[in-house]
């Protein structure tokens, strides 16, 4: 089977799953190019509009890099031109991206997750960067995306200390969206996916272009940068079909187009 796999779960919903379950869906060569396939399937094709990350198994949604291929000297192969590591943290996408973790996000795992727009958890989940307590950086994201998700002395902390996290408490300090029962990470994400696209695929990918470089620029470039995509989003099918349903009283009908 491969490594990381894409499937269609509801309409405009891509699950796509790291199956390396023996391996707690730690990241080998296969699966960044996987994920790295995966991130740029979903970016051209047009009835796509979400897409759900997780991990087979239950017990790892990733336990980060796969240190028997960094020992074996095999550690470029986890990074991608495109993605770098593991195919994915520095992929330009445009689509919505939801972790749906069950069990470890760990070191290059959390900082999967950390990339992707939203995150689904289990109860069961647990967060961490530990690559303090080997003698490493967590360079892959991890150093900078955690202080802009929670208030900066408690990422410092984590950081700092490579100490673990509950999913409780991170849905407590904001960077988990959701907490669900053991098991229902995936079916709760897929829902939320659903959720999302009830609203214009462009305007929702428009509005989280700028809120992404919320954090990146000044308040006058991203005022800017909302207006082009504000003048984007005017030009499509969708904006005039919004306030035509409205006045119709019946569900809009988004073509994403």
């Amino acid at each position: 089977m491969d490594a990381v796999t894409v499937e269609i779960v509801a309409p405009h919903v891509a699950l796509i799953t790291i199956r390396r379950r023996d391996a707690r869906n730690a990241v080998n060569g296969a699966v960044a190019a996987g994920l790295d396939r995966a991130v740029k399937a979903v970016e051209v094709d047009p009835d796509l509009w979400t897409a759900v990350l997780t991990g087979e198994g239950g017990v790892a949604f990733c336990a980060g890099a796969d240190l028997k291929e960094v020992s074996a000297g095999r550690m470029q192969d986890l990074y991608t031109t495109d993605g770098q590591f593991a195919g994915f943290v520095k992929h330009h996408r445009t689509k919505i991206w939801i972790a749906a973790v069950e069990g470890f996000a760990m070191a290059g795992g959390f900082e999967i997750a950390l990339t992707c727009d939203m995150i689904v958890a289990s109860e069961s989940s647990v967060f961490s960067l530990p690559e303090v307590t080997r003698g490493l950086i967590a360079a892959a994201g991890g150093v900078y995306r955690l202080p802009r998700a929670i208030p900066r002395a408690l990422a410092f902390e984590l950081i700092a200390t490579g100490d673990r996290i509950s999913a409780a408490r991170a849905a407590e300090l904001g960077f988990v969206n959701k907490v669900t029962a053991a098991g229902d990470a995936v079916a709760e994400a897929i829902a939320f996916a659903e959720r999302i696209n009830q609203n214009a695929p462009i305007a929702v990918r428009e509005s989280l272009a700028v809120a992404r470089r919320a954090y990146d620029m000044a308040d006058d470039d991203l005022f800017a940068l909302g207006l082009q995509g504000q003048d984007r989003v005017m030009t499509t099918e969708d904006f005039a079909e919004g306030p035509r349903a409205f006045v119709e009283k019946r569900a809009p009908q988004w073509k994403a187009r």
